[in-house]
């Protein structure tokens, strides 16, 4: 086990990651993520306080990558806006046909936590799913839509049912549907 302490934390969250995203957060305990990580319980709320604060760290740091792995799909795309955007689509549509694929954490966390919209998880989640609208509606202010924030908003319900619908029908083709219908809509801009 890494004495330092930086490290600790971050197997902890390493295996907090792993298995909330497979298995959700309530199916699974403290004790399994202390297990998975090889440290003790005590060592574990050492480095954080309670499993509401393990599962708000967990998405958090989930947020950046989520949102690097968006743009590098938008800008590594070559033509018009909205084959940009739906690259994006096609990207996670590419994850949801691997085995392992869970939807997206984000929802389903706030699924979980339903009952209890002030939980710090849900804000986390939240304001990832806010930072994903705001980054589209950048994208699409600076190609000259006026309606950017509108835009935005209706490209990511899009997503949001493209996740929810992909992940209980266990088709990715679904993704790839929301994706048609978010570049038909960004070809006739609102």
């Amino acid at each position: 086990m890494p004495r330092d302490s930086a490290e600790t934390r971050k197997r902890i969250l390493n295996a907090a990651n792993r298995l909330f995203y497979a298995q959700g957060i309530r199916a699974v305990s403290v004790d399994a993520v202390a297990e998975k990580a090889g440290v003790t319980k005590k060592t574990l709320y050492y480095h954080f306080k309670s499993k509401d604060d393990l599962v708000t760290e967990y998405l958090t740091s989930r947020d950046q990558p989520n949102l690097d792995t968006f743009r590098k799909w938008f800008d590594e795309t070559d033509g018009p806006l909205p084959d940009k955007v739906f690259a994006i689509f096609e990207g996670v549509a590419k994850g949801a046909r691997h085995p392992k694929w869970r939807g997206c954490g984000f929802l389903r966390t706030a699924g979980e936590l339903a009952a209890m919209p002030g939980h710090p998880a849900v804000k986390a989640g939240a304001a990832h799913k806010k930072r994903f609208e705001q980054w589209l509606a950048d994208m699409f202010a600076a190609d000259g839509i006026a309606a950017s924030d509108t835009l935005a908003r209706r490209v990511s319900l899009l997503m949001e049912g493209a996740f929810a619908s992909a992940l209980i029908h266990r088709d990715p083709a679904y993704v790839i549907d929301a994706g048609e219908a978010a570049r038909d809509l960004v070809s006739h801009r609102p």
